[in-house]
């Protein structure tokens, strides 16, 4: 079986203003650099309004879509905006995940990539940030947990700016181990390690600004990884932003494009030992469109290798 890539066209449908960094360029560089591989190519449907409901109020939800603008754009907080397409792009964006969860889970893939925009892990319950409208990995989380019955789902967020909504929608969810590593300070002030959840289940991994490789590998080997064999979770789910690149305009960490396939190649291999290699990866973060699309690619070809 094939790594699955779900993706949609309405995902490039979420427009916003020039100059802003999460824009449609992304995923069409992402979509060209992926467009070699051998893959599963799966259409993305939209969520049902119930699998929002798994995370988000009704109220919140109702929010989004009258905030949705005819035309031009409206403006959420300082960073998020919202288009005429960017309500059918969520949800397009979560019915990715849901999707992928599904796959997995049913067998039909051994892992897959959600190549979506908006982006998800800044949403917090009734709060749209960060450029994201849905908590796409924590829905995810809930979806395999609620929806197949496991017992045990951990989520690994390596995007450079903490997972703030992430940790808010599974604050208290005892069945998800969260493990995010960021660049701290940063954007947005979040992720200290004793933010560590109702059951002690959020792993936060501060790293300082001008670190490396061999910070985050050490982090990764001396604290993700003996968690997430502790833990023995039943499905791994990745928030795989790729803004920790050294080239990336908006954090100070120095990853190389090898640094992306390592994590992930370490992670699969965890998944391989501890949850016959089940791995469901969604976009997040990442805006030097060169450094992007490299990252990214060289994060599917490692799904790809442990899919054979």
């Amino acid at each position: 079986m094939k790594t699955a890539l779900i993706t949609h066209a309405d995902c490039l449908g979420h427009v916003t203003p020039e100059g802003h960094p999460e824009r449609v360029a992304r995923l069409q560089h992402i979509l060209h650099a992926l467009e070699p591989l051998d893959l599963n190519r799966v259409t993305a449907p939209m969520a049902a309004e119930d699998d929002i409901l798994r995370i988000h109020p009704a109220d919140y939800v109702h929010d989004i879509r009258a905030t949705r603008p005819t035309d031009g754009f409206r403006q959420i907080d300082g960073d998020t905006f919202i288009s005429p397409g960017s309500v059918d792009a969520a949800f397009r964006a979560a019915g990715a995940v849901v999707r992928a969860v599904d796959m997995v889970m049913g067998g039909e893939a051994p892992n897959a990539f959600c190549a979506i925009r908006p982006p998800g892990h800044h949403a917090e319950t009734s709060t749209a940030m960060g450029f994201c409208l849905f908590g796409n990995a924590a829905l995810a989380a809930k979806h395999a947990l609620d929806h197949h019955g496991l017992s045990r789902v951990a989520v690994v967020d390596f995007d450079v700016h903490h997972g703030n909504g992430t940790q808010d929608l599974l604050w208290d969810e005892a069945r998800a181990l969260v493990i995010t590593s960021q660049q701290m300070p940063l954007w947005p002030g979040s992720g200290r390690p004793d933010e560590d959840g109702v059951h002690g289940q959020i792993l936060n991994i501060p790293l300082a600004p001008g670190s490396g490789s061999a910070e985050m590998r050490a982090a990764y080997e001396g604290q993700a990884f003996p968690r997430l064999r502790a833990f023995k979770p039943e499905l791994i789910i990745i928030s795989a932003g790729f803004d920790a690149h050294q080239d990336d305009p908006l954090a100070n960490l120095n990853w190389t494009t090898g640094d992306f396939a390592w994590v992930t190649e370490q992670l699969c291999s965890l998944a391989g030992e501890l949850c016959e290699g089940r791995i469901v990866s969604t976009l997040e973060g990442g805006y030097d469109l060169n450094a992007l699309s490299a990252a990214t690619k060289a994060h599917v070809e490692e799904l790809m290798k442990a899919a054979t």
